[in-house]
This record gives structure tokens, sequence and C-alpha cells, in this order.
């Protein structure tokens, strides 16, 4: 059978809004279900109302736990609180307002009452706490609702504490087990305001997109793109970023066109992801097929999910660029451009992305980092400066601003595509020029990310894969050089495993957000020698999930 992937949707594609919507206030989870309970991967909560994983229950215990974790750990400051395009965003958002306002939180909400992205969320967080005690009571936080690019039947809610990224596994697993136990206790002690009788006049507005866009000169060269007249193309993916990219482009005097500003929360515009499901994923051909097909148009084409913490971008002559090859350009340029980094300022990586970030790290005398997936392990670093540059395979980064001070702490996916735009602009050669002579300098890589279903328990077991899983000394020909649990840069468990050798690895783990595993794989011998390395993955993996 033929597959659908990278062709537009169909009516039978879509999900019913209506039911969506009706099953979240309908359905009550079951705690003793697993699947049912709360439950924060890599960045938050997500589930589905019509799987009974993302329900009104969810959100006013997980906020309630929020709230009293705020308590414990003595932040008093106001609570920035954000939603994407997501049907169940708007709904899930009243929820949190609704518990929040019930304990006299200091709420702040969008005063357009429209969609936030995640860098925006996190903008407003670091702008608040700039020059506070990290000690200090006032202190912000924030709450964005958001499963990101995840399909449209799903929800999420993310907690970004005050340092402004995604919240570290301390925090996350107590709010959890926290909500977790205001639902099996029938949400005793959960303090709720009924919705139409909150007074909207007494909670403070926040103009997410107005602070955000006007503070983008401080860390992207506006001028070069505008003084070169580079013709961008913008596409939101029916995401949050649609009217953050339609005043940058007024603002800033932009020749920058909003390729598709409709939001529909079916996404019935898109095209199918690799498994013929509507995802909103801008790393992905097939999601992103219809915008590739209009690369001769524009000079820069750019592709956002739906919370805009990830980019995509394309060119005309190359199309969709691999994540990892955009990563690597970014990094080339930003530590030849930046004049204002400090010397010392290390460069942050996955270490599921590619090698050639190692190899033009080692180019430009700078330390890497390599990191487990997650970009909250880029927080720290940003926020001293110690980190100028921290990248994910998944097409999420951030960086410090032109003075050396933090952005965000979170990904921002509108950050990436302006500076693809400022690349062109400033060398005269699209990113994916530059990295074909990255490639003649340091060699070509071919790599792979492969997703595959999974079930919770099989991720459970393969998320415990420890280095005695491989019990081969040679992978692909070559002998093995590492097995790797735990990331290099920070001793921190990666929650799969890794296995190098000379000029080739491969790494397995389990999806934080959804049933799937993915098997990463890299070579710098070809792609026959890469699918060598994914075939001998692939037996290590079925293996260790009992297949």
């Amino acid at each position: 059978m033929t597959s659908r992937a990278g062709h537009p949707a169909e009516a039978s594609d879509l999900v019913d809004i209506d039911e969506l919507i009706n099953a979240y206030y309908d359905r009550i989870p079951d705690p003793s279900v697993a699947t049912q309970r709360v439950a924060f991967g890599t960045s938050g909560h997500r589930g589905s109302s019509l799987s009974t994983s993302f329900n009104e229950q969810h959100i006013l215990a997980t906020t309630q736990a929020i709230v009293d974790y705020r308590a414990a750990q003595g932040i008093q400051g106001p609570l920035f609180l954000g939603r994407d395009t997501h049907a169940l965003s708007l709904p899930a958002e009243r929820s949190a307002i609704e518990v929040l306002v019930a304990n006299a939180v200091d709420v702040r909400i969008d005063a357009r009452d429209s969609w936030v992205p995640t860098p925006a969320l996190s903008h407003a967080i670091l702008a608040h706490n700039r020059g506070l005690d990290p000690a200090a009571g006032e202190r912000a936080d924030g709450i964005v609702v958001t499963p990101s690019h995840n399909p449209p039947a799903d929800g999420g809610f993310k907690y970004n504490p005050p340092h402004g990224g995604p919240a570290d596994t301390d925090a996350t697993s107590w709010i959890a087990a926290r909500a977790n136990e205001l639902i099996e206790g029938g949400l005793e002690g959960v303090k709720r305001a009924k919705f139409a009788d909150i007074d909207f006049d007494a909670i403070t507005g926040y103009d997410f997109r107005d602070a955000y866009v006007r503070d983008l000169a401080t860390i992207i060269d506006i001028d070069a793109i505008r003084n070169a007249g580079i013709r961008i193309g913008a596409d939101p993916l029916g995401g949050a970023s649609v009217e953050y990219w339609a005043l940058i482009a007024e603002l800033y005097g932009l020749d920058l066109t909003v390729v598709n500003p409709d939001v529909d929360p079916t996404w019935k515009f898109m095209t199918l992801d690799w498994d013929e499901k509507i995802r909103m994923d801008p790393s992905s051909p097939s999601a992103m097929a219809s915008l590739v097909a209009k690369r001769d148009e524009y000079d820069i084409l750019t592709g956002n999910d739906a919370d805009a913490d990830r980019h995509g971008i394309v060119t005309p002559d190359a199309g969709l660029m691999n994540p990892n090859h955009y990563l690597a350009v970014a990094i080339d340029y930003l530590f030849s451009h930046r004049p204002g980094w400090s010397a010392d300022a290390a460069i942050g990586k996955t270490l599921v992305s590619s090698m050639m970030i190692d190899k033009v790290a080692a180019s430009l005398g700078r330390t890497l980092l390599e990191v487990p997936v997650g970009f909250k392990w880029f927080v720290p670093g940003l926020i001293d400066g110690s980190v100028a540059f921290g990248g994910e395979e998944s097409a999420g980064a951030s960086f410090l601003r032109t003075d050396g001070t933090v952005w965000t702490t979170d990904k921002d996916g509108i950050l990436l595509c302006l500076l693809a735009a400022e690349i062109l602009a400033v060398t005269g050669k699209t990113p994916s020029q530059r990295y074909a002579e990255l490639e003649a300098e340091f060699g070509a890589s071919s790599y792979q990310r492969v997703d595959a279903p999974a079930t919770p328990e099989q991720k459970a077991a393969l998320g415990k894969l420890g280095p005695e899983a491989v019990t081969a000394t040679t992978l692909a020909g070559e002998e093995i050089t590492a097995k790797l649990s735990h990331a290099p840069g920070n001793g921190a468990a990666i929650g799969g495993l890794k296995v190098q050798t000379a000029s080739a690895w491969f790494a397995a783990r389990p999806s934080g957000t959804e049933d799937v595993y993915k098997l990463y794989a890299e070579s710098l011998r070809g792609e026959e020698h890469l699918r060598q390395v994914q075939d001998e993955a692939r037996a290590v993996v079925t293996a260790a999930l009992g297949g």
C-alpha cells in the first residue's frame, strides 16, 4: 500500500473538535491506570482527552500542584501563563486560571487574549527576573499550555520555573506526584474559582508579543536582513507564532510574508507526517512538503511548530535542511560573528546530534558540552553565559544576545529562523550552501533518526538500557570505542544507550512525548555504512524490547 506521508490531509484524518473538548470535561481519569496519570516527559505532561490522559481533572490537579510547589520553593512573584493553538489548550488554560485565581496567584495572561509561543513566555520570565536576587521571593515563573508539535488531538501542560527554561526532573517529579495524589483524593485540596465569576479586570495583562518582538534587535542583525532585501517566507504551520511574524515584518520593515496565516485546530491544511498523522514538525520533510514546494519563491523559507520552539529551514538550493546541518552552520556562523561573546563560552549539543558539530567546535577552538536529550541541560550555562549556544537535533535551539547575556532558556524557533536570514544577508550564502562547504572541509555525514512504535512498557525497558546490553565488540565492522548510558558533558543519565566507533555511532531512547522510540545513527563512511549501523542497532533494541 502506498504511503500518504507528505500528501495533504483528508477529511478522515481530522479530529472532531467538539468530541475532543467534550471529552476534556466529561472523562474522568482513573489514577489506577498508568496511562491516565499525570506524567511529565522531557517537556511537560502530554496526552489526549480522547484517551483520558489530558482532561480537566489532570489540569486542575497539576495547576494546584504547581501552586503548592511554588509555595514550597518560596516563589511569590507573578506566574506568566500562555497557550498555543491546539484545541485543548484554551480549555486547559481556563482550568489553570480558575485554580491560580482561587489560590491568589498573581497570574499574568496575554493582554491580547491570544496565543503565546514558548520562547515568548521564557523571555517574559527572564525579563521580570533580571536583576533580582536568585533567592528573592518576588521571582516569576510560568506555565505554557502546549504539546508542541504533537497531533491536533493532544494537549500539553509545561511548567517553567524562575530560570525560564523547562523544569528539571526534581520539580516535575514532585509536581506529578502531588497532582496524582490530588486526583486520587477526588480533587480534595484543589482550590478553584468559577471561570464566569472571575474579574478579569483585576488580572494583569502582559503583551508577550510586543515585548518579545521589540527585543529581537538585541540578538539578531535585523538591519543586515533588511538592507540585503532578503525575501523571507514564514509558515507558522497554524501555530502560535502567526501574529509574531506579522509584527516582525511590520515593526522592522522586512520583506517577510506569512505564507499561511490560517489557524485551524484540525490542521486540515497540513501534509501528513511519516506515519500518516497530522503533526506540526518543521524538521519533517513529510510535514513540510507543501512549504518545500514553494522553495523557489523566497530566499529563505521557514517553519515553526505549534508553540514555536522548533524551527525548519528551507532554501532554494537544497529544500528542507536536516536539523543537524543547520545547527552546525548556525554554530559556525555565530561564533565567528558575535564578538561580544566570551572567548570561553562553550557550545552545547545533545549527544544524539551530529559529529559535524564536534568538528566545527574543534575548528573554532571552543569547548563542547555534550548532554542528554532535553533543553533543560543548557539552562544554567545560558543564564551565566558559560554556554553561548545550546541545540538539539530535533530542531530546537537558542543562543545568547549579542552582548553575551541570556535571551531565552527554552528553545526558540522564531530566533533560529531569523538567524537563517541573517546568515544569508551577511555572508551571501544560504545556510545549505555553507553546510556544503563544511562537508567539503570536514567530510560528509550520513545521519538519520527513525521513530518506531513502542508501548509504554517497551519504552520503560529501553530507557533502562545499560552498556551490558551490547555484548558485541564491533559495530558495522569497526571496533566499539564507547558504550554510554551517561552523557560525557555532565554525567547525567541519557535514558537510553549510545554506542560509538571511530567513524559512526547509534543511540536508542524512548520518546518522552509519544508512544514511539527513537533510533539515531550517523556514519562518516556513507549511506551504506549507515544502513549497516542501523541494522545492528535494531538488533540490540529488539532484544531489549523482548523481540
